[in-house]
């Protein structure tokens, strides 16, 4: 069985990482997904690397789902707009929003406080990681309300609990990461009219394709990391928040976690799901007493 048969996703920034997981378990649970990203196979955006979004769509395809790869800037309104367009004229209809889109990694400086870090740099952050999600939200919500039970998720890094509790490496991080989560809230309030449903969700430290390649490991070998960094035995893969999406937009009493903000193993304890390797890594409960309690890495009871 397949839940979401017939459902459109959109997947917004799904290139590599948390998207391109998300896409193949929305493609895996039979939905068709729009796989956006600036990543194609003849050109390369300012991350100049080799992930690109016909590959992908081509997951998406190999899970059991369509995919369907739009070159798409989330900077820029007219494309945004083109691409809410032509979902409209293809599908009628879209029933899943994902708001992924980061690709920040680069700008980070992490522990520089404000005033040595490059404002340059800093609002670059700020524009990839909310302008985005709102440009793509103006465009994709009047087309996903016109039916019920419509799905957004906003996806961040932290729950609102530990945000709130900790501070996020950088002030532009921070505000980055916090934002999305309190503009979920105010969506949920926006769409909730309409019976449909919007919500956080985080992944934990999660095993991205630039991540591995940080550690220099591989999916497969990726415990050999731990060798370099001990804590990194609670990480997950990419398919398990993208389990936790899926099981979201399949669930028909969704509404009840409108405005929430919600981690892979929250919701994997709820739904009843593991990660590709059997497991339910718990990492935002190992930061918090482990990891942030300056004990040895020690994944027992946390996986």
């Amino acid at each position: 069985m397949k839940p979401l048969n017939g459902k459109i996703a959109l997947v917004a920034g799904a290139t590599r990482g948390a998207g391109r997981g998300i896409a193949i378990e929305l493609g895996a649970a039979g939905a068709t997904v729009y796989v956006t990203g600036r990543t194609t196979r003849t050109q390369s955006s300012e991350y100049n690397r080799p992930e690109t979004i016909e590959e992908t769509a081509e997951l998406v395809v190999q899970a059991g789902g369509h995919g369907i790869a739009v070159q798409v800037d989330h900077t820029d309104p007219d494309q945004v707009q083109a691409l809410i367009a032509r979902i409209e004229k293809e599908q009628g209809r879209l029933d899943i929003l994902v708001n992924d889109v980061w690709g920040a990694e680069n700008l980070i400086e992490w522990n520089v406080p404000v005033w040595k870090h490059s404002l340059e740099r800093g609002f670059r952050m700020l524009h990839l990681a909310i302008d985005t999600h709102i440009i793509t939200s103006h465009f994709a919500l009047s087309l996903l309300i016109r039916n019920k039970n419509g799905l957004v998720v906003e996806i961040t890094d932290g729950t609102a609990e530990y945000n709130n509790n900790n501070y996020r490496l950088s002030l532009f991080y921070d505000l980055a990461k916090t934002s999305v989560i309190r503009m979920a809230q105010s969506l949920a309030h926006e769409i909730s009219p309409f019976q449909c449903t919007s919500v956080a969700v985080t992944p934990g430290w999660m095993r991205s394709e630039i991540m591995l390649d940080h550690f220099g490991v591989h999916e497969e070998n990726w415990r050999d990391a731990a060798a370099a960094e001990p804590h990194f035995i609670i990480s997950e893969s990419p398919r398990y928040v993208g389990r936790a999406v899926a099981a979201l937009a399949g669930d028909p009493e969704v509404a009840r976690w409108n405005g929430c903000s919600l981690s892979s193993v929250k919701l994997a304890q709820e739904y009843a799901f593991y990660d590709i390797d059997g497991s339910q890594p718990d990492c935002w409960r190992y930061l918090e007493e482990v990891q942030n309690a300056g004990k040895p890495a020690n994944a027992n009871g946390y996986r």
